[in-house]
């Protein structure tokens, strides 16, 4: 079914780089709701800071925002090491421009985690790997 689903995409004109992190996404949303979380949000984005937060949800009394990377083979560099210094940049000011919505109240005592997940579309099926906490504010 992945194979058909990624072939549909690439016909459809999107870059197979693309629909590989599409179907990464998609992957670790639902990895994530069997490990627990509660996701909130997708794809999430503000018009007053550049980027996008793949995956919003909380794990237990925790508020995670998740970064997902998907690779296609084990091979070469793994897949969390594209989370670099810019990446990590970029996910602690969406997560402030997130947490912006929140009453004041609230805001400053929600427990706040940043994790990345690395997905591997493999021939032999999907591998993941959940890193809890990869890094701070």
């Amino acid at each position: 079914m992945r194979r058909l689903d990624s072939l549909s995409v690439r016909r459809e004109g999107v870059p197979a780089h693309l629909a590989t992190g599409e179907q990464g996404e998609r992957e670790a949303l639902f990895h994530l709701r069997r490990l627990g979380y509660t996701v909130v949000a997708q794809r999430w984005k503000t018009a007053k800071v550049w980027g996008d937060i793949d995956l919003v949800g909380w794990d237990g009394p925790t508020l995670c925002f998740v970064e997902v990377k998907a690779r296609g083979a084990r091979d070469g560099m793994t897949a969390e090491s594209a989370v670099d210094r810019d990446k990590r940049e970029m996910l602690r000011r969406m997560a402030r421009a997130y947490l912006k919505g929140f009453p004041e109240k609230l805001r400053d005592n929600v427990s706040v985690r940043f994790d990345v997940v690395s997905v591997y579309l493999l021939p032999t099926g999907t591998e993941f790997e959940v890193y809890k906490g990869a890094f701070g504010w």
